[in-house]
């Protein structure tokens, strides 16, 4: 495929009215809610994925007019060509600093256009996280990007702030989560307070060390979401000891 209009016949062929009623219900679109007004074709992540698959030589003209578009799996789907576009590039990547920097902009550009959850998770890791990993930008250049995320005061730009650090955290670099967990700490959305725990608990896989200092350091302040997330895989001897540390938080 090498156009955006193939590529959204393709999903449009693919539509399933009993999906999209699921997707409107489990994404939050009613009125007042995190996703609402967004529209769904029904489709479900491996067709999408498949789709995009196929148009990995879309042009960044291509994706735009995707991600533009009112129906989340078309988004979703310019997303997904992002990311396997930067990912193939990421295979030699000091040949390919000036293409990987010009997806990098182009997605920051774009950073509200991954209106939900799921938009931001399936792509952020995979292009500022791994950004975050290369040695193209000072570590204050790369400061000042994560900071303009975090202090943004759209919520999907707040959370590619942390969900980002989950490449570093596999890399067995923890200065990132411990830097933006700590400033996502007193959010007050339900969604941040999910992704910051979860983003400890990936550090807790790496390093229990490091989970247990950031714990022993902000255990009293944490969102009881926060903490249930980041103390998941611990024994249930240790879990029972935080959350009896943290009572005074409400659920």
């Amino acid at each position: 495929m090498n156009s955006s209009k193939e590529v959204i016949d393709a999903l449009n062929s693919r539509a399933n009215k009993k999906y999209e009623e699921v997707f409107i219900r489990f994404f939050k679109t009613g009125p007042g809610e995190y996703g609402e007004g967004d529209r769904f074709l029904g489709i479900r992540v491996p067709q999408i994925r498949e789709v995009a698959k196929d148009a990995q030589e879309l042009t960044l003209t291509e994706i735009q007019t995707l991600i533009n578009s009112p129906l989340h799996e078309v988004r979703e789907c310019g997303f997904f060509i992002l990311v396997l576009q930067f990912k193939k590039l990421l295979k030699k990547a000091h040949q390919n600093e000036k293409e990987l920097r010009k997806i990098l902009n182009f997605y920051l550009k774009n950073a509200q256009r991954a209106n939900n959850w799921d938009l931001v998770d399936l792509s952020v890791y995979n292009i500022i996280g791994e950004w975050l990993m290369l040695p193209f930008d000072s570590e204050e250049k790369k400061n000042e990007m994560m900071d303009r995320l975090a202090k943004s005061d759209n919520l999907w730009e707040q959370r590619m702030s942390i969900v980002a650090t989950a490449t570093p955290i596999r890399k067995n670099e923890f200065s990132w989560i411990w830097k933006y967990g700590t400033i996502h700490l007193s959010h007050p959305h339900d969604l941040m307070h999910k992704a910051v725990g979860w983003m400890l608990r990936e550090m807790g896989k790496k390093s229990k060390l490091d989970l247990t200092a950031f714990l022993e350091l902000h255990h009293h302040e944490m969102h009881r979401t926060t903490l249930r997330y980041a103390i998941e895989r611990l024994p249930e001897q240790e879990r029972r000891m935080w959350l009896s540390m943290n009572n005074n938080i409400k659920q």
